[in-house]
């Protein structure tokens, strides 16, 4: 079985990079829903030599999600793993665009976050397929088109398809040395406004309840439950407010990120912050209110998601890759959402490289294939 998909996995390996740069050169800021859908198109395109089914769902304000379902996915539901990944970017049109080598390195928009790790899923399950291979392997890509503001329209597409699932692989960036991403902290987004009462600052100072005021009070105590030893960091990011230095603002917000490694604390945090907008608010007379909440639980580890950890870490040792375990990252991704349905989840199993969400962003194309056939592996081991 492992001979039969090595040697189909060599051809498909040929044709990685100029699919790869065909992805990239197609732009798919997410915000930008008719580029994204064009690539979409592209990933339909793409897979359509796999055999699986299609499964597109409009995105409303975003671009259309996609699922692609083997046949084994329906007839062999308890061994299911479904692949994760996302087609939009965080470049807006005309701020990153095209596609360059430059030796074993490949720079442009979305190649490592993460064009890079769809190439590495299409190469695989093409090799699969073209082996006679993937009929029988009960696994789905669930691919969306809002990942990088948080999935806020495709987490129910998503959560729908993945329940149940015994592994999820994330192809996420790749790390550094290979390394295998178990563990990233959950994120939250608030906005903070308070309402004050407007006067003239010379003539009705006394009649007036300063927003701004009442504000710098709330951001205070908020950046206050900065916990470093428990893993919760808050971040006032952002604050606007008043008209002109001589009236008293009746009006101020800011924005608050924060991160947790527990999905306990993120229940709390939510809470503490409210709780602390409108008491501060209060006491100067003045109303705060809180929009928002906790995006994205934490990825945890467990001991399922060890054991599917070191499942796929012999697979790529065997592809020669590394294969250590990477340490707590800042950041989430649809790794988390999935992890909070009860599914084993890792991460980054995209191609190696570095500076995503810049104009750096590259791959190793030599990677490309390296991942690949971890992929192709890890399925003819199970």
């Amino acid at each position: 079985m492992l001979d039969r998909a090595l040697s189909a996995l060599k051809p498909r390996c040929d044709e990685a990079e100029p699919l790869l740069q065909r992805w990239v050169e197609q732009p798919s800021y997410t915000r930008s829903r008719d580029d994204v859908d064009k690539m979409g198109e592209l990933l339909v395109e793409g897979f359509r030599s796999t055999g699986m089914r299609v499964l597109r769902q409009p995105g409303g304000e975003f671009g259309a999600h996609y699922a692609f379902f083997s046949a084994g996915w329906e007839t062999d539901p308890e061994r299911r793993v479904v692949l994760i990944g996302h087609h939009d970017t965080v470049f807006p049109p005309g701020s990153f665009d095209g596609y360059r080598r430059d030796g074993d390195m490949a720079h442009g928009p979305g190649v490592l976050d993460m064009k890079g790790g769809l190439v590495t899923v299409r190469t695989a399950l093409c090799a699969l397929a073209d082996a006679g291979l993937l009929e029988a392997i009960p696994v789905a890509l669930i691919c969306v088109a809002d990942e990088e503001v948080g999935s806020p329209d495709s987490a129910p597409f998503t959560a729908q398809h993945a329940r149940g699932a015994q592994a999820a692989l994330v192809f996420e960036a790749g790390r550094e040395h290979d390394a295998i991403i178990t563990r990233r902290k959950g994120t939250g987004a608030v906005q903070i406004r308070v309402k004050g009462k407007a006067a003239h600052a010379g003539n009705h100072h006394p009649d007036g309840i300063n927003a701004i005021w009442a504000l710098s009070r709330v951001i205070d105590q908020v950046q206050q439950l900065t916990r470093y030893d428990a893993g919760v960091t808050v971040n006032v990011g952002t604050i606007r407010g008043g008209s002109s230095k001589n009236t008293v603002p009746a009006d101020a917000e800011c924005e608050v990120d924060f991160r947790f490694e527990r999905a306990v604390d993120g229940d709390s945090m939510a809470g503490q912050i409210e709780g602390i907008a409108r008491s501060a608010c209060s006491e100067l007379r003045a109303e705060g209110s809180v929009v928002g909440g906790v995006r994205r639980p934490p990825l945890e580890r467990t001991p399922a998601s060890a054991a599917l950890c070191a499942q796929y870490a012999s697979a790529a040792q065997a592809a020669g890759l590394g294969a250590e375990e990477a340490g707590l990252l800042g950041g989430g991704s649809d790794a988390n959402n999935v992890a909070a349905l009860g599914v084993p989840a890792i991460d980054g199993l995209g191609p190696r490289g570095r500076g995503f969400h810049t104009h750096d962003e590259y791959i190793e194309v030599s990677s490309l294939a390296l991942r690949a056939e971890a992929l192709l592996r890890f399925f003819c081991m199970r």
